[in-house]
């Protein structure tokens, strides 16, 4: 099992609201210390979520979320063999700190607030896949921007816009935002857990959701589907082969859309394109056969693509493989890693000329067969 973890801003565009959720942050984290507290004096869970929500007038998910944090934290303390009585919420060592009188002025202010913001400041809520995700604290798309429906425990609602942007090619955010978008669009909802922290006055989001991997049951038993990312102009070209290595047929994907638009939108389409290359895998039960992520060549001088070149290599090359990588693992599908040398050679010198193909597609086609095991070397006559 796999846990996931991205973190998010969040704005309001009322002042009452957020006033609201820091009430509602306050009252939860009282109810995680009276939960922790019936927990040592070993109060039946049943009777302890019964006594939190009619001691806080919340609902009893947001009293079940509450009691799990304290069970949590009571087995972290045994588990480090601590004296569960002993335990100070919002940080013992912060709290030693503000005990020293010799602590003045700002300094003192600021430890104070930091030590409140983790005593007070605590939201959470588990989640449950047959409630689209999450019932009290669950993202929902509003206009293609992303907001946190927050559920006040009595009925009433605040809504946040979620502030998040991908950083970086392997940003988590973008695989999540992904996977939310197809449950919305398909209705196939996954359990995944809020958990709302205030910071330096600001209330930030902590979204974790736990993935269960199936077992691999498309394997290169099946044969496989090569695949070259380094295709020119642009695309994937995709090499069906045979149990005995001979070329079945072959396909081609264009990449253009990926030269255009910002990061998220870019990141988005090399989801879907990761999902069409998986897609096709699972329809033809192959295995799917890749480069090296660690050992794809960048190129040489003179091979006449400077500028494609350089836009693969900035993020094409790992960004795309990872993902289907990714797709793979979630979808039962064998990835087989070959070493990429001399790949293209091979395949333009080698197998173009007999099947009548493009480099792209041969190159592919040799990947295939590095995949089954085959030995591809180049001619003897083109070795240095």
């Amino acid at each position: 099992m796999t846990v996931i973890t991205v973190e998010c801003l969040l704005a309001f565009d009322k002042y009452e609201d957020k006033e609201k959720v820091l009430n509602l942050m306050r009252k939860f984290s009282s109810m995680v210390r009276f939960a922790y507290k019936r927990l040592l004096e070993e109060v039946e869970r049943k009777e302890l979520k019964k006594m939190l929500s009619q001691k806080y007038g919340i609902n009893t998910r947001y009293s079940d979320s509450a009691i799990f944090l304290a069970q949590q934290t009571l087995n972290s303390c045994l588990q480090r063999g601590q004296n569960p009585k002993k335990i100070v919420f919002g940080s013992r060592e912060l709290f030693e700190k503000l005990k020293k009188k010799h602590l003045m002025g700002k300094r003192r202010e600021k430890l104070r607030q930091k030590w409140e913001e983790r005593r007070y400041g605590i939201l959470y809520s588990r989640g449950d896949k047959s409630k689209e995700g999450n019932l009290n604290l669950r993202l929902v798309n509003l206009n293609n921007q992303w907001h946190l429906r927050i559920n006040l425990g009595n009925g009433e609602y605040v809504w946040a816009e979620v502030v998040r942007s991908a950083k970086r090619e392997k940003d988590r955010w973008i695989d999540f935002v992904w996977d939310l978008t197809q449950a919305e669009r398909t209705g196939n909802w996954f359990a995944y857990a809020v958990r709302l922290k205030l910071k330096n006055g600001k209330i930030y989001a902590k979204i974790s959701r736990e993935e269960n991997l199936p077992e691999i049951t498309i394997t290169k038993e099946n044969v496989v589907i090569g695949i070259d990312i380094n295709a020119y102009p642009f695309h994937l070209a995709l090499a069906w082969t045979s149990r005995d290595g001979n070329l079945e047929k072959y396909e081609r994907i264009s990449l253009n859309g990926l030269l255009d638009g910002n990061m998220d939108k870019r990141e988005y389409l090399s989801w879907h394109i990761a999902h069409q290359v998986v897609e096709i895998a699972k329809r033809e039960g192959k295995a799917i056969v890749v480069e090296n992520l660690e050992k794809i060549p960048k190129g040489r001088r003179g091979d006449g693509m400077p500028k494609i070149r350089k836009k693969l290599q900035k993020w094409v090359y790992k960004g795309l493989l990872e993902k289907i990588e990714i797709v793979c693992k979630r979808n039962g599908v064998q990835l087989i890693k070959v070493n990429p040398a001399y790949t293209s050679v091979i395949g333009k010198l080698k197998y173009a000329p007999i099947y009548r193909i493009d480099k792209d597609v041969a190159s592919a086609y040799v990947i295939a067969r590095r995949g089954l095991g085959f030995k591809e070397r180049l001619p003897k006559n083109y070795r240095f």
